[in-house]
């Protein structure tokens, strides 16, 4: 398989605070890759350093062979690289269809109308509120927003913050059933999640983060069924 991403030891973190700490992680093309770990861990920091809004002090990142190191975020973008933070992920006094909108100010109004009907094939949900704002949203129907949003400018790598952080039960898993549904458009996932054994179970492969350093990696069967790392990871055994 054709490698996406190539992530090769970087460190990185916020001004002087260090988090990540010589990290080394690859994505391959149609993947669905989880990142778990305790909490402060830097897997939000990882995601953020690869976008371009954490500070990168050291290493390479590889996106289709081509080194993007340093690159902005907006330039990362039409790169058909996507992200979804954990909050602040959408704009609460605009409109479903305005938020939309702004996932494509570069295109035409034929794509941008084009492309919000896909989305609201995958997310009926908020299809039923063109018109609504985004704060009247409950919390899974904002992930699907946001979701949508990134969406709209056709990324074909998508990173997901925490997609179900706060969710119920039922939203948390159609949020991770459609983002594994996404690969069936072309698309490659990159998730960092605390409900790490929902996630995983959607998994071709895991990345345990700890101290920022990855402790452990491979296929998430496996990961699943290893009663140690279940025990200090995934909240106890089976």
């Amino acid at each position: 398989m054709e490698k996406i991403l190539e992530v090769k030891n970087i460190s990185g973190g916020y001004g002087s605070v260090q988090i990540l700490n010589g990290i080394d992680l690859t994505v391959y093309e149609s993947e669905f890759v989880t990142i778990i770990g305790p909490n402060g861990c830097g897997k939000s920091t990882f995601l953020k350093a690869i976008f371009g809004i954490a500070n990168l002090y050291h290493g390479d990142i590889i996106y289709r062979n081509e080194n993007i190191t340093g690159i902005r975020a907006d330039s990362l973008v039409k790169k058909g690289i996507g992200y979804v933070p954990q909050t602040d992920n959408v704009f609460p006094s605009l409109t479903v269809e305005e938020n939309l909108q702004m996932g494509g100010l570069n295109l035409s109004k034929l794509e941008i109308d084009e492309r919000i009907e896909q989305v609201y094939d995958l997310f009926p949900n908020i299809k039923e509120k063109p018109y609504h704002l985004a704060e009247s949203l409950s919390g899974g129907e904002r992930q699907m927003l946001a979701i949508s949003r990134v969406l709209i400018s056709n990324p074909s790598f998508i990173m997901f913050d925490e997609p179900t952080a706060a969710l119920s039960p039922k939203f948390r898993e159609l949020i991770i059933e459609k983002i594994s549904d996404l690969r069936k458009r072309g698309i490659t996932v990159l998730i960092v999640e605390q409900n790490a054994r929902l996630s995983l179970a959607m998994s071709d492969r895991g990345y345990i983060f700890s101290n920022g350093q990855v402790v452990h990696t491979s296929d998430a069967e496996n990961i699943l069924n290893d009663d140690d790392i279940g025990k200090y990871f995934l909240g106890g055994t089976k």
